[in-house]
């Protein structure tokens, strides 16, 4: 069976087997499978789920990687593709199917062609990028210690197939979390003078914390905050003793998400305090900022138009990825390939065109075997 082929049925399996972060334990043994049967070494790593292959060169050079993520996602899949998700309510909404193929398809590529290739290639297969922390698993096997430099793709269903988007700089945002609790006094709707109403207090502060972008973030620099979830109380004629607010803040300036976190603790605890309340503030931080590597976005432009592939600029998402905890040890290059025009990446409707597998996997290894 043609490489293609066999990329081909590589892709539908995984399609119709998506498995949730940190659940990942079939998807691992059918990566594994076929490793093995293409003749693809893997490296020995203590990971629950996920693994690294490596293809080593037969001259000598550097040691890169490239990061493929395997988790789906809780979504119910409306495609109507003939080889639709076996698992109800789960499905492969943001691509890692795509990426896991292309990413077998770039090792076996850079096998055949191993007596070209300079150092080492590891292909990391990496799980739960949806948690948003998955990538510190990776780190903790202490695989990226040689490596010098790392790629990552996503799949970009808002450009047609063949197409690579790409550019130096910050590409999506650090991601954090937040949870505000605003404790009061309870007591009875009808005798609020009888204790203190935590509920407008939460309120000022989902109105305060807006303000952190308009009135303390640089005009120039992207930066949002937004609340997404608001509770408090149980009934209708109780005024409850705490309320709870919880968001996201998303940044791409180092400075402006240190800021960030410093105003919102500043403005919860000061608008609880004046309401007669008090704010607590817990943040959870997420993976920093991805930015692309301007010598890596140079080679990666290069490679793309030696495979004849359009290159267009990279648009910048407040989404994030946990590719960036990569970054934070070596230089990165976080690729989109565009998979054909249609519903965007965690929607149910979302499908990558089948015909840009091979030859993601060929751009892949062109870059990979000739940088």
């Amino acid at each position: 069976m043609e490489i293609n082929e066999r990329l081909t049925a590589y892709f539908e399996w995984f399609h119709m087997h998506p498995e949730l972060s940190y659940e990942e334990f079939e998807t691992t043994a059918k990566i594994k499978e076929i490793l093995m049967e293409e003749g693809i070494d893997i490296l020995p790593c203590d990971l629950e789920t996920g693994l690294v292959a490596v293809v080593r060169g037969e001259r000598p050079g550097p040691v890169r990687a490239l990061r493929c993520d395997i988790d789906g996602l809780p979504i119910w899949e409306e495609t109507g593709l003939p080889y639709v998700s076996l698992y109800e309510g789960r499905m492969h909404a943001c691509g890692h199917d795509f990426h896991i193929t292309a990413g077998i398809g770039c090792a076996v590529l850079l096998k055949e062609r191993k007596q070209e290739l300079a150092g080492t290639v590891k292909i990391i297969f990496q799980p739960a990028e949806e948690s948003s922390l998955g990538a510190l698993k990776i780190l903790e096997t202490g695989v990226m210690e040689d490596v010098d430099r790392i790629w990552g793709l996503h799949a970009d269903p808002t450009n047609e197939a063949g197409t690579i988007g790409i550019r130096e700089g910050y590409v999506t945002a650090a991601v954090d979390r937040f949870v505000v609790t605003v404790k009061g006094v309870g007591c009875h709707g009808a005798h609020p003078d009888d204790g203190i109403d935590p509920v407008p207090a939460a309120a000022a502060i989902v109105q305060g914390v807006q303000t952190i972008v308009s009135r303390n973030v640089n005009a120039f620099h992207p930066a949002l905050v937004s609340v997404t979830r608001l509770e408090a109380g149980n009934t209708w004629n109780v005024i409850p003793e705490t309320a709870v607010l919880e968001g996201t803040v998303r940044t791409m300036d180092r400075q402006d998400r240190v800021l960030a976190e410093k105003r919102v603790r500043e403005l919860a605890e000061s608008i609880a305090r004046a309401y007669g309340a008090q704010a607590q503030t817990e943040w959870i931080a997420g993976p920093p900022a991805v930015y692309n590597d301007g010598g890596m976005v140079k080679v990666s432009i290069e490679a793309a138009k030696a495979r004849g592939l359009k290159v267009v600029p990279e648009e910048s998402s407040m989404g994030g990825d946990d590719f960036s905890f990569y970054e934070e040890k070596v230089p990165g290059c976080y690729i989109k390939v565009g998979t054909g025009k249609g519903q965007l990446i965690h929607q149910p409707g979302f499908m990558v065109d089948e015909k840009v597998i091979l030859g993601t996997a060929e751009y892949l290894a062109e870059l990979l075997c000739g940088e």
